[in-house]
């Protein structure tokens, strides 16, 4: 059988050449082996690719640290200081969450912080920039279960002290308490980004530092000196958000942008990887996507050991050991560990050293519990230009918590230390806290002084590096209104052409883009559907964002409409990723904190996939204090002729009513889409700016949009949810009936009350209900506060029954049911949607302007306002027979 590669069918101009060095590889294996080949070779390859060769990197390196210790710049800090700074931050951390569970169990995680105590030290005291330089810093990612060491830093800084540190997760109450997590909504000085919900943090890293990037590239603000951090647990990988933005993070070359992963080889029950490698497997994940990996498994300790390996046995039993061995070397003494890692031919490598040795070194250095091994790893990441920056660096989880802790598989589930274990973390670290503090009481809390040395130099630190961080700072600053030229064109309707209110809020904002003074802060953000949305006419005009800007000829590009990218674009056109467009969103929704400068973006989707796929980060949005639209387009459950049942959205408006930041409309015209976008601009970038952000749906279905109704008050009801709309013509007397819709569905009740009036002598008034969820947010309020609701007060002349209709699950309008004193039914779409013309599927649902006549004459039937055969008598007009 012959032997074929891949170049094979290239033309190779010396045959022999290529011969000669094969026949050497062939040698050498011949004469040192596989083992000493694979290593000659890789000194080749890496020492080709320094000579500037195009050689590919390995996916994989050996298992021990990129930087070699000889290699590693000198430090630029005083690690004595730096590490009593670091000892004051370990205890006060573990005091904090042990006092917090004493009071009553309140939570907390001790052991994340413990091994990772020294990855942010190293950072706090050399890298992360604050804000008082340029006002944006440095974004930090803060892995939400080290929020402890994060308020011990804080008190030990000053900006926090005993009483507070004490209100640890205890958030009721006046003056409120700490919150559990990184949550920027309950400490909103404090954090910048919400983490806890994890696979969300690396994520919105990803997207903040392309943001970042935008912003430089816009000439908005010049952010070339941000960098943003995001630290991660190695179990937080398996989230797949995690690595969903590896391969943009690459593309887009953003090395502004650092991943620090504490590889302490376990997740909440257990080892992450208890039968492989999960350094290894990381390394292999994020060098294929393009980025620059920094390995760091091993401290110091570890070169002495190394250095007898001449034969590589101990490496290749490095690279095969499980990381869950790995994690009980850290669990157990020496001579455990000289039974199962130094046996057969590696039984001479440990002979010089002694059990203590063995259970120092290979148990528990670690590179992440070093400062010089995390210094030159951050400093290798700030250097490397070109592609973002993943440092694996390893840890022992619980490290200096004794052994109780320190690589225990429970040991994110144990929340406090016993007084014992206090006094030997407090000889371990060697502390100044004398054993009379330390009896059967409380745990103290321990400082050096304000005005010791160890707090002068955090503070002189953090001067040189701008300020304190993590901080999260709001500068008002109002935009100002735009012209209302925009928002009458729409108060004038559409004369005799038919548009759909998606269409309607495009023109709103195409205009509201050229606007002077707020025009380029507008930021498009489109998961591949701007075409589908008619929102190709910004293609040239505004432009696609494009770090790169446009490298080749567009194949449109003799159309007026052409596709058009450029490293100036306003438009982020994220591709097929509903998550990774609303981590963009965020990003450019928090930008008024984050760099001072409020951004107005809308980032629009098919309906059904945004909050049903992504409701995790719209609540993440919501703790971040998010700003700006979010536009559900071809909204409802029935308007999305033919693309069937996982196209068809009846439920977002469920979804969104759940979160408390987010203001939801189905608005039914385009001048109602311009009263609540105007509105919306008015609360969100106004004089009195408001943590809110708006979810508008919108359709797919041309309609002729009326001119505003000349209605006292219709700009307030629409903003609150509900108003008059078409009051029924002049009755004879004859019954009475109250028909409210939102979106889409006021077409149908229109013709509703048309039908009910002419055939049936039936007086129906008809109502807008721009918003169900406001309506009932209105009315909890209501009750709280011993007034009349709107909703009841603005229906309290209308008489006869209520019937509300949407394109949405009953469940959408039945919100408001308790506070209507008339009676209540309510018509939707609840149930899986279906393919087919609008009309066949309304039919289906019992929506159509037909069916809700019949509803309508059967409420009134049985409440003896009409004959009791009359619905009947419709069901036969109408041809309903079928559908009953």
């Amino acid at each position: 059988m012959s032997l074929h590669h891949q170049l094979d069918q290239l033309p190779e101009p010396d045959p022999q050449e290529v011969a000669e060095w094969l026949a050497s590889v062939d040698g050498a294996v011949g004469a040192v082996g596989h083992r000493r080949t694979a290593r000659l070779l890789r000194r080749v390859v890496d020492h080709a690719r320094r000579a500037g060769v195009p050689l590919p990197a390995p996916t994989v390196t050996p298992y021990v640290n990129t930087i070699p210790t000889d290699a590693e710049p000198a430090y630029p800090g005083d690690e004595s200081m730096e590490s009593r700074i670091t000892a004051w931050n370990r205890w006060n951390a573990a005091a904090m969450v042990t006092r917090g569970n004493e009071r009553g169990g309140l939570g907390g995680h001790m052991a994340t912080y413990a091994s990772a105590a020294w990855l942010y030290e190293v950072g706090f005291q050399h890298f992360f920039r604050g804000k008082n330089a340029d006002g944006s810093g440095d974004q930090l990612y803060v892995q939400g279960h080290a929020s402890p060491g994060v308020y011990a830093r804080a008190f030990l800084e000053g900006r926090l002290d005993e009483a507070q540190l004490d209100r640890f997760r205890m958030e009721a109450g006046p003056g409120g308490g700490l919150p559990s997590y990184p949550h920027p909504r309950r400490l909103p000085w404090l954090w910048e980004f919400p983490t806890v919900s994890m696979g969300l943090g690396p994520l919105s890293a990803v997207y903040q530092a392309r943001f970042n990037r935008y912003l430089h590239n816009r000439r908005i603000k010049d952010t070339s000196a941000s960098h943003v951090w995001a630290f991660l647990g190695d179990g937080e990988m398996d989230e797949p958000e995690s690595t969903a933005a590896l391969a943009l993070a690459a593309r887009e070359e953003l090395d502004n942008l650092t991943f620090v992963i504490n590889c302490n080889l376990q997740r909440l029950d257990g080892p992450v990887r208890g039968n492989f490698k999960i350094m290894q497997e990381l390394e292999g994940q994020f060098r294929a996507a393009g980025w620059n990996v920094v390995k760091v498994p091993w401290g110091v300790e570890w070169d002495g050991l190394l250095a007898t390996d001449t034969d590589g046995l101990l490496l290749d039993a490095l690279d095969t050991l499980p990381d869950g061995q790995l994690q009980t070397f850290a669990a157990r003494d020496g001579a455990y560990i000289r039974d199962r890692l130094f046996t057969g031919e590696l039984a001479g490598l440990a002979r010089s050293y002694s059990d203590a040795d063995l259970a120092r070194i290979v148990g528990t250095s670690r590179g992440g519990h070093e400062p010089r091994k995390v210094h030159a790893a951050y400093r290798a990441a700030i250097d490397h230009q070109g592609a973002p920056t993943v440092v694996l660096i390893q840890t022992v989880k619980g490290w200096t918590l004794g052994p109780g802790f320190e690589s225990r598989n429970a040991n994110h589930q144990m929340k406090k230390l016993s007084g014992k274990e206090f006094r030997a973390m407090r000889d371990l670290l060697e502390l100044p806290i004398p054993d009379s503090a330390l009896g059967d009481g409380q745990i103290p809390y321990a400082h050096p002084g304000p005005d010791s040395d160890e707090v002068t130099y955090l503070n002189e630190r953090r001067r040189t590096l701008g300020g304190p961080a993590p901080a999260r700072r709001v500068v008002a600053r109002p935009l100002p209104a735009p012209a209302d030229k925009p928002f009458t064109s729409l108060n004038k309707g559409s004369g005799n052409q038919e548009i759909a209110t998606t269409m309607a809020f495009v023109r709103l904002v195409k205009d509201l883009m050229r606007d002077k003074e707020t025009g380029a802060r507008w930021v498009p953000v489109v998961p591949d559907e701007a075409r589908t949305f008619g929102m190709e006419s910004l293609f040239p005009s505004a432009g696609i964002y494009s770090p790169k800007g446009q490298t080749y000829e567009p194949v449109d590009r003799d159309q007026l409409l052409y596709y058009k990218e450029s490293t100036s674009g306003q438009i982020l056109n994220e591709g097929i990723t509903e998550a990774g467009s609303l981590a963009s969103f965020t990003a450019a929704a928090t930008s008024y904190a984050t760099h001072g400068e409020p951004m107005i973006p809308f980032y629009i989707f098919y309906s059904m996939f945004g909050w049903q796929r992504t409701a995790d980060q719209f609540w993440a949005l919501a703790d971040q204090l998010g700003r700006g639209f979010v536009i559900g387009a071809t909204a409802g459950r029935t308007t999305m002729t033919g693309e069937g049942l996982q196209h068809a959205d009846g439920h977002s408006h469920l979804i969104a009513s759940t979160n408390p930041a987010c203001l939801p409309y189905d608005p039914a015209f385009a001048y109602e889409v311009g009263v609540i976008v105007k509105d919306g601009l008015r609360r969100m970038y106004g004089e009195e700016a408001e943590d809110v952000f708006y979810y508008l749906t919108v359709y797919n279905e041309s309609k002729i949009q009326p001119p505003m109704p000349a209605v006292e008050g219709i700009e307030d009801g629409i903003l609150r949810g509900l108003y008059r709309y078409r009051p029924a013509a002049d009755d004879a007397g004859g019954p009475r009936a109250q028909l409210l819709a939102s979106g889409t569905a006021i077409h149908w009740i229109l013709k509703a009350q048309e039908l009910l009036a002419n055939d049936w002598n039936v007086a129906a008034d008809v109502w807008s209900a721009p918003s169900w969820t406001l309506l009932r947010r209105d009315a909890m309020r209501a009750e709280r506060e011993g007034r009349a609701p709107y909703v009841t007060s603005a229906l309290a002349d209308a008489s006869g029954p209520v019937i509300a209709v949407s394109d949405w699950m009953r469940a959408v309008p039945d919100q408001i049911a308790p506070w209507v004193t008339q009676q209540w039914t309510s018509i939707g779409t609840d149930g899986f949607g279906l393919s087919d013309n609008r009309d066949n599927v309304r039919r289906h649902f019992g929506v159509d302007p037909h069916s809700i006549v019949v509803h309508t004459l059967r409420t009134l039937a049985a409440r003896g306002d009409i004959k009791p055969d009359t619905p009947d008598l419709a069901i036969q007009r109408y041809g309903l027979e079928e559908q009953e």
